[in-house]
């Protein structure tokens, strides 16, 4: 797949090589290489898209159409209003609360709830140029889903007379020989039951989108393609977020004709010079001309002003205590080693000596309990003769 962002874009052949600006090259319009924030496109969607809704509440009454009243308090009950009356079984139970039979739901829904959004107008325009310089990129219409490959150019475009077709038959002959009519096949593949009560709410089916055709001039160009299952069209001038990014995902694939393609630097600006269409209006300047800062970092440029990478890595020795570190103790004093060696035999000596003489005492001691004991061994022993 060619890059997008080509200095020239051909006005591809739809069948007549002979209409007008056929395999002309036309310079890419500035738009189209504006800087993509999803960001910005995913919040300006996501408002724009709350302003087609329709105010919706429950009745105002619902839930609250009771003769009922609380009881108070001192009968052993909540104090929640009860159903009047009495003989019933329905006399006495809870109303009014959202957690009571027939009650009305917690915080009813009104219709003056805020519905509708209103969007900064440089913010709207800032996402739709990002959504204008997503088509431009094949990745992202192929991430999208869009089925491009047999177009031989993004972003594609079509001669000017293609405006003027209008039968259904032509416009597919169009898109057949771009290319692009794979991606209405996948649309019309789509098409499936909704899940859901929206099948009763005049939304039954869902299905993908296709194609977004812009033209300059509808002479029967929206005719022709419109009963074509996925494919949108929008002029120009009506440039739409909602189309260019469904859902606030960018990259729809765009078939261009070649005057809406023409115009697009006189509506958007070069970037230099302001929109003729939107007073006063400037093309977002990126903030850096080459965002690769791989590239950059590694440049000769950049690397000719840097400094030797550091090799050598000084790591601080840790500082140890010679009263409990032997080893510290003999750096700092060599005769350390023989006073530990000397005090380490004097202490095993000690502890022989001691172990000796306790031993000498423990003998004496034996030996002198038998000496005390001889005498009354004989006694006894003749006394238990005697018995």
């Amino acid at each position: 797949m060619p890059a997008a962002a080509r200095p020239q874009i051909s006005v591809r052949s739809v069948g007549d090589d002979k209409a007008d600006g056929v395999g002309a090259q036309i310079a890419l319009p500035r738009v189209l290489v504006s800087a993509i924030r999803s960001d910005i496109v995913h919040f300006v969607h996501s408002n724009m898209a709350k302003n087609s809704r329709q105010a919706y509440a429950v009745n105002e009454m619902a839930g609250m159409q009771h003769s009922a009243h609380s009881w108070g308090t001192g009968r052993a009950v909540s104090r929640i209003p009860r159903i009047s009356g009495s003989g019933t079984g329905r006399a006495a139970q809870g109303a009014f609360g959202n957690m009571c039979r027939q009650g009305r739901m917690f915080g009813p829904t009104k219709t003056f709830r805020k519905w509708h959004r209103k969007i900064n107008q440089n913010q709207r325009r800032y996402a739709v140029a990002s959504a204008l310089a997503a088509t431009a990129l094949p990745a992202l219409v192929q991430a999208r889903g869009h089925k491009i490959d047999e177009v031989p150019e993004v972003p594609l475009v079509v001669p000017s007379s293609v405006e003027s077709i209008s039968t259904t038959k032509a416009a597919i002959g169009v898109l057949q020989a771009v290319g692009a009519y794979q991606d209405v096949e996948k649309a019309a593949s789509s098409k499936k039951l909704r899940a859901g009560k929206g099948k009763m709410r005049n939304r039954r089916y869902t299905q993908r989108r296709g194609p977004l055709v812009v033209y300059n001039e509808d002479n029967g160009v929206v005719g022709a393609f419109r009963n074509l299952p996925g494919v949108e069209l929008c002029q120009v001038d009506r440039l739409n977020l909602l189309q260019l990014a469904p859902g606030g995902h960018l990259g729809r694939f765009v078939v261009w004709t070649k005057a809406a393609f023409d115009r697009l630097d006189e509506i958007w600006g070069t970037g230099r010079g302001v929109s003729k269409t939107k007073k006063n209006y400037k093309l977002p300047a990126p903030m850096m001309s080459n965002s690769d800062i791989t590239r950059i970092i590694n440049s000769d440029e950049v690397q000719s002003k840097l400094r030797a990478p550091v090799k050598s890595h000084f790591r601080a020795r840790r500082k140890k205590n010679p009263l409990r570190n032997l080893g510290a103790m003999v750096r700092l004093n060599p005769y350390a080693l023989s006073m530990r060696r000397a005090a380490l035999l004097a202490a095993d000596r000690r502890s022989k000596n001691k172990e000796s003489k306790i031993e000498a005492a423990r003998k004496a001691r034996t030996a002198a309990l038998k000496k005390k004991h001889a005498g009354q061994k004989k006694k006894n022993y003749a006394r238990i003769s005697r018995d």
